[in-house]
């Protein structure tokens, strides 16, 4: 079976792209992203241009992996990565083209997209930390005190395959070396209250049920549970603060979903297309309201679905080099013992 598998994969991915070669105007994305605002600006598009968004969704892992297998034939046109990371390992293996768009650059600022022009973010979020309102001093919090021993037995935090917190590591190897940077994974999983488990939401909910008292999560939860239909979300959070940190070594860390025009898209003019559209403002609008992400179109949104504290200056490292140092975080966990 196991030489059988990627054979079957290609067959069906040749016969959706045999599907698409008709007088049917198509765009074909593979996406790891799962939001409903996505299915929105998707039949906004159709409607408005008479494009249809076909979808294949899966993790970036595997998607990058089919895109390998089905090669010159695959039927994809764009890929999309919740992770600057992903979507610039994907530029280095080869598997995109740049998409040269005077719309695009006037869209995106510049941190936000490939300075080649083979990917382009289309929303972004911050890894801020949440901590306990017990916690008198929240403004002084940064990324480093996570890791001082003044937090032992009181860190909450995802496991270590979290492509979240991987990137989180990637910037702190970016900004303070590799050195540095392991000390940080290890004497923060010295500090855990608990086994790394559940998602960012979860680490929130502990800290409002005692559990533990400080963690990190990205920016877009927060709003998702202070517009939950679950009291109990709306109710955790307000017994957290939510922390912009920053200091000399590294200012808030922002991760950006990012697409990229496929080096073989059959359908290279609706990709593009569909690229200007997605990053339009009005959509950019639509992806901040509905789905709590920060535009591209701007590095400080004007307000926030939280009351932050501190100010929201974002890390300058370019967004190219979490891909450059990802692998050498996820072996700084395993050195942990970081699961």
């Amino acid at each position: 079976m196991k030489n059988i598998f990627p054979l079957i994969i290609v067959a069906i991915s040749f016969l959706f792209g045999a599907c698409t070669q008709q007088e049917e105007k198509v765009v074909n994305l593979y996406t790891h992203r799962h939001y409903d605002v996505d299915k929105m600006i998707f039949e906004k598009f159709q409607k408005e241009t008479g494009i249809k968004v076909n979808v294949v969704s899966a993790s970036a892992d595997e998607l990058i992996t089919k895109i390998k297998q089905e090669g010159e034939l695959s039927p994809a046109d764009l890929l999309i990565t919740v992770d600057a990371g992903k979507i610039e390992r994907a530029k280095q293996d080869g598997l995109l083209q740049s998409a040269n768009s005077d719309v695009l650059n006037q869209q995106i600022l510049a941190p936000y997209r490939d300075s080649e022009n083979y990917w382009f973010g289309i929303s972004s979020r911050a890894r801020i930390i949440a901590v306990s309102k017990s916690y008198e001093n929240p403004e002084s919090l940064t990324y480093g005190d996570l890791a001082s021993d003044a937090w032992q037995g009181k860190v909450l935090m995802r496991s270590s395959d979290n492509i979240y917190n991987q990137s989180l590591v990637a910037a702190i190897i970016g900004n303070v070396g590799e050195d540095s940077a392991m000390k940080w994974v290890a004497a923060v999983h010295g500090n855990l209250a608990r086994d790394p488990k559940g998602n960012d939401r979860d680490q929130v909910r502990a800290i409002a049920a005692g559990e533990g008292e400080i963690t990190v999560v990205n920016s877009y939860y927060i709003g998702k549970m202070a517009n939950s239909d679950q009291e109990n979300d709306r109710n955790a959070i307000e017994k957290v603060n939510f922390v912009f940190p920053s200091d000399a070594n590294l200012n808030t860390h922002v991760n950006i979903s990012a697409a990229g025009l496929l080096k073989h898209a059959p359908n290279k003019e609706n990709a593009v297309k569909l690229l200007e559209f997605i990053t339009r403002a009005d959509n950019q609008e639509l992806i901040y309201t509905e789905n709590q992400e920060y535009p591209v179109n701007t590095l400080k949104p004007a307000e926030q679905f939280f009351t932050p504290v501190g100010e929201f200056e974002i890390d300058d490292l370019p967004l190219s080099e979490l891909g450059a140092h990802q692998n050498k975080a996820v072996s700084f966990f395993e050195k942990a013992g970081w699961m």
